[in-house]
């Protein structure tokens, strides 16, 4: 008899076994059932991991300067927060950097293909980030029927547009899930620029080198009626670009190349690609400006 057969019926007789899903490889990917990461014994469990595990983790390896928290006090109700990717990290900050009222209450969508293909990495980040299964190659209905019940039951999303990491340190055309769920729940899209994690601990990387990080939270979007997912999709992309220029600028100078429209695009030079494009994107990190609005 196999490891996983013998786990299977033992899991009745043990209290862990209750709530976790089944083993078998039918439940991997967008089908691995994550709704016992968010009854109450997980839940509990959850908050101290990220209490006094992830968030002292993330201030020794990413400690953020943190920009725009007060854009957040007046939300209430479920939010989403969508930003760059570019390492395994982001999560972790983002959750970090949240206020206690959105963190706690906070799922994470992301790759079923990745996070779901073995049981201990599926139970691991169904249990200590709340992740969700969500499908990148294609748009499934059941991660997204699954998404916004969780989204109208009150739980707030982060989710990363682009899909996968940045591999040169540009953001890829967001895809469309974070519009199509703001616009069918009817909830705020609050945008986030990550800044300094593909430093730390990028794709390809076999170490983490600490360093500092600066996480930027920009003016919540509401959906406008009738509005199609390819316009919001569109502003929610700009945002994220005007956050990134709040960053490495100021406040007053980022508003200012906003209102003309000239925000810095964070998709990189056109028709460049390979090394040069990395080399592109290194270029435009080492030149930053450090400089904050008085």
């Amino acid at each position: 008899m196999s490891l996983r057969s013998l786990l299977d019926r033992a899991r009745p007789a043990c209290c862990v076994g209750r709530f976790l899903p089944s083993l078998s490889k039918e439940n991997l990917g967008a089908d691995y059932d994550t709704s016992w990461a968010r009854r109450a014994p997980a839940r509990a469990i959850r908050r101290l991991l990220l209490q006094y595990v992830t968030r002292p983790l993330v201030r020794i390896v990413a400690p953020p300067t943190i920009i725009g928290l007060d854009r957040l006090e007046q939300l209430e109700g479920p939010v989403i927060f969508a930003g760059n990717h570019s390492s395994h990290l982001d999560t972790s900050l983002v959750l970090a950097s949240l206020p206690v009222r959105f963190r706690h209450h906070a799922i994470v969508a992301a790759g079923a293909d990745y996070w779901f293909d073995e049981h201990w990495k599926a139970a691991i980040a169904a249990l200590w980030l709340n992740i969700i299964p969500i499908e990148r190659e294609k748009v499934g209905r059941k991660s997204a029927d699954l998404t916004a019940s969780l989204i109208e039951d009150g739980w707030n999303l982060v989710i990363f547009p682009e899909g996968s990491r940045s591999r040169d340190g540009f953001i890829a055309p967001f895809r469309g899930g974070a519009a199509y769920l703001g616009i069918r729940c009817g909830v705020p899209i609050v945008p986030i620029h990550l800044e300094g994690t593909r430093r730390i601990f990028g794709v390809g990387a076999r170490r983490v080198s600490p360093g500092p990080t600066r996480v930027v939270f920009g003016e919540p979007i509401l959906p406008q009626p009738s509005e199609r997912t390819r316009d919001l999709n569109v502003r929610i992309e700009r945002a994220v670009a005007e956050a990134a220029d709040e960053g490495r600028t100021d406040w007053w100078s980022a508003r200012q190349r906003a209102v003309r429209g000239e925000s810095p695009s964070l998709q990189g030079p056109e028709g460049v690609t390979g090394w040069r494009r990395t080399w592109a994107g290194s270029e435009r990190v080492a030149r930053r400006d450090d400089n904050r609005w008085p």
